[in-house]
């Protein structure tokens, strides 16, 4: 048996990045390892700067989502029905002065910068932490209880709607953890290889360097076919 911590993202809008560079900034559809490592690193209270804590945190644990599958009570009639709530994608555009040029220096025209964001998504995070893991389950769990910094859905724009914190369970594997969990359905997207699953090349793994830089990884996708259109 193995203990799984489990963090709930929710809120009105999310946006995890892709590959990017000022004038387009486009969203993963399940948030990234940079990501989730950013966002506990903020709760502990990790400076950006402090590229040892980053890479220690960033090897403590496994990661697998859930993509949750959504119900919503709504009134029709007079009657209640329940209907599933399917993630969207949508583009917004803002006007950027100063924007960098690839070779890091200001440009001197204004660009309209393009940033995509998820609405009425909701994810469902298994930890399992490491046994040599430098942040512990426990540490990890007081963190996001009572983060030191405020933490968000991949930008500041993106509020989180309730606690990060859900429940630390016990179970022989992540998808014992994660069915224990409502909705108990979706799409999983796992660090582990899963009876089933495709896998899939990300490169999302942030490099021990000031600059921000990342690796690739293989992430396992268990799919649902009610989760997105």
């Amino acid at each position: 048996m193995k203990e799984f911590l489990i963090v709930k993202l929710q809120g009105a809008m999310q946006s995890w990045g892709g590959h990017t560079f000022e004038d387009y900034r486009p969203s993963h559809i399940f948030p990234t390892r940079s990501a989730v490592v950013g966002l506990l690193g903020a709760c502990l209270g990790i400076d950006r700067s402090d590229i040892q804590s980053r890479a220690d945190l960033n090897a403590s644990f496994e990661l697998t989502v859930r993509a949750d599958r959504r119900k919503v009570r709504i009134e029709q009639f007079g009657q209640i029905k329940e209907k599933i709530l399917k993630m969207q994608k949508m583009t917004d555009y803002h006007t950027v002065l100063d924007a960098r040029k690839v070779n890091g220096t200001p440009r001197s025209d204004a660009i309209v910068s393009h940033r995509e964001y998820l609405c009425d998504a909701e994810f469902t995070l298994a930890l399992g932490f490491r046994s040599n893991a430098v942040f512990s389950l426990e540490k990890v769990k007081a963190a996001i209880q009572k983060p030191y910094y405020t933490p968000f859905l991949g930008r500041r724009s993106c509020p989180i709607q309730r606690p990060l914190f859900e429940n630390v369970i016990l179970a022989e594997d992540v998808q014992q953890a994660l069915a224990q969990i409502e909705p108990k359905k979706g799409t999983l997207y796992s660090e582990q290889m899963l009876k089933g699953s495709a896998p899939m090349r990300i490169r999302d793994i942030p490099i021990q360097d000031p600059v921000r830089q990342f690796a690739t990884r293989t992430v396992y996708i268990l799919g649902d076919e009610n989760v997105f259109q």
